[in-house]
């Protein structure tokens, strides 16, 4: 019982950032805004250290937490391109990962060979989501640093999907391997997958 009240208290933890998210629509002031990102980037840091360190990983907080990331980054890219602080193009750059990593989990949910592959955060991945923050940032307090930043972005996304991509095609399954819960087919857990 105490494991199920832990997980489903950092589940709330992860479920934070929709709630900041929809501030982030509706205060204008840029110091808020900026309170925000880091309120998020804290949660996210918080239930990530918390899960390893207690091993309180599970299959819905894999789920839940990069959910939560991407929805708080989603909606705050697209609230400052809707402002005309980014252009279009900025925000595709800014957004391509997460669109491929969408795409990408949702076709190896359709494809057998897929569907047990473990989805777990890669380090390229965690970097693009570093620069994302570090981006939002950039827009309300340093706007010189956003068009440097989308470049950074937009290289580094695009080895993390090659990366990802590559992760998946591994460890997928072959004909002949072992079912579920041998030793080449992990099963779905682990908290995060960006």
């Amino acid at each position: 019982m105490r494991r199920r009240t832990s997980l489903a208290l950092l589940n709330a933890l992860s479920l934070s950032r929709l709630p900041l998210a929809v501030l982030f629509v509706f205060m204008e002031d840029p110091l808020a805004r900026v309170g925000l990102v880091l309120a998020a980037a804290f949660t996210d840091f918080l239930d990530g250290y918390i899960a390893r360190h207690k091993h309180l990983e599970s299959y819905w907080g894999a789920l839940i937490d990069p959910i939560a990331d991407r929805a708080f980054v989603m909606v705050a890219l697209l609230t400052f391109m809707l402002e005309g602080q980014l252009t279009p193009l900025e925000f595709g750059i800014l957004v391509v990962r997460d669109v491929a990593t969408g795409l990408g989990f949702v076709v190896s949910r359709l494809i057998p060979q897929f569907r047990l592959v473990k989805f777990q955060a890669r380090m390229l991945g965690k970097v693009v989501t570093t620069l994302q923050l570090g981006a939002l940032l950039a827009v309300l307090l340093a706007p010189v640093l956003v068009r440097p930043l989308v470049v950074a972005i937009g290289f580094t996304a695009l080895a993390s999907v090659v990366d990802y991509t590559a992760a998946v095609w591994r460890a997928r399954a072959r004909p002949g391997a072992p079912r579920p819960g041998g030793p080449n087919i992990p099963t779905p857990t682990g908290r995060g997958a960006a």
